[in-house]
């Protein structure tokens, strides 16, 4: 299968957490908000903004990664889940929101589920694998999409296509 890239800017990812929190807004209101790190944490404060939430934790699972050679293919290698912090001060998640920004495989989503199981479980974006771990997200991409987040990349000049001897 091959794999697509699908850049989000600074710009998208705060209109589309805002457009989650807009949905979320009616299955409130939430005591806390779990955050999945590392790529939950920005969406959860957007969110917690918006919801005016002032509780914020965080759970961290590594999934993704684990090579940590810092090269996009150990980035999407996928390993077995294990939790490096737990989220304490949401109990069994009753009255908590967990966010992340992405459900791929749903893998992460399982195990934080397990840790959480009465917290509403909210994305930003999802994956048909990994879509039916969640309770709403906003947008759907293909499965065979690997989503660029702002973090990950950065702004640099390109040469101009004229100077590159393409046309």
């Amino acid at each position: 299968m091959a794999t697509h890239y699908y850049t989000v800017t600074w710009d998208q990812l705060h209109r589309d957490a805002r457009a989650l929190a807009w949905r979320l807004i009616e299955r409130g209101p939430y005591r806390g908000i779990v955050a999945i790190t590392r790529g939950g944490l920005i969406p959860a404060a957007i969110i917690a903004r918006e919801l005016d939430v002032r509780l914020v934790e965080s759970v961290s699972v590594l999934t993704y990664g684990g090579a940590r050679r810092g090269t996009l293919a150990d980035e999407q290698a996928i390993g077995a889940p294990v939790v490096l912090k737990p989220p304490a001060a949401a109990g069994d998640g009753e009255g908590f929101l967990i966010v992340d920004d992405l459900v791929d495989s749903g893998t992460t989503a399982r195990v934080v589920r397990d840790l959480l199981p009465r917290a509403h479980f909210a994305c930003v974006y999802a994956k048909p694998a990994g879509r039916a771990a969640v309770d709403t997200f906003v947008t759907e991409v293909s499965q065979d999409t690997w989503i660029m987040f702002p973090w990950d990349t950065e702004l640099q000049f390109v040469t101009p296509l004229v100077n590159r001897g393409e046309s």
